[in-house]
């Protein structure tokens, strides 16, 4: 069922210009490192075997956090038939990391995406009742409130996501 649930991610990510990578733990730290452009920021990722490449600051000052071109971190879960990512906000910086950067890499455990808004709604229930704040975004930012559609204009211009599928 898994490797179901993360065809369908794929599939809804391709419908807004999303590029999906699939990984291991151990081969993923070369797949950030191939999704990264400097300056990088980024969170350390919770996942065991995993770390960032070495050019990812992850205690960026307001200038770098601002200068950077890629932001990596980890997401709480994706919702597979949206496209989405959930981005907790933490002390550690997730949420402005995957905002201000021109491109996020959102990484994700297979086990975390889950199938849908119903499953979506039961984990943003308890995240709500434990008083944890979950941002859900789909895609790059983009607006058209001045008439031509502009991606980019509150949040990243492109967004990548990376499945680690043995965790």
């Amino acid at each position: 069922m898994e490797s179901d649930v993360i065809g369908t991610f794929e599939s809804a990510l391709q419908e807004v210009d999303v590029r999906l990578e699939r990984t291991t733990a151990a081969d993923a730290r070369g797949v950030l490192t191939d999704l990264l452009e400097p300056p990088a920021v980024g969170v350390p990722l919770p996942f065991d075997g995993v770390s960032l490449p070495e050019a990812v600051e992850t205690e960026p000052t307001p200038d770098e956090l601002e200068a950077a071109t890629t932001g990596i971190t980890a997401v709480e879960f994706a919702v597979a038939d949206y496209g989405s990512v959930a981005i907790r906000s933490s002390p550690v910086g997730e949420e402005p990391i995957s905002l201000y950067a021109d491109v996020h890499v959102a990484v994700v455990a297979a086990s975390d995406v889950l199938p849908d808004m119903k499953a979506t709604f039961e984990r943003l229930g308890d995240d709500a009742r434990n008083g944890a704040d979950t941002v859900l975004a789909t895609g790059p930012s983009a607006t058209a409130d001045m008439g031509a559609l502009v991606t980019g204009a509150h949040g990243p211009k492109a967004v990548h996501a990376v499945v680690i599928e043995d965790r």
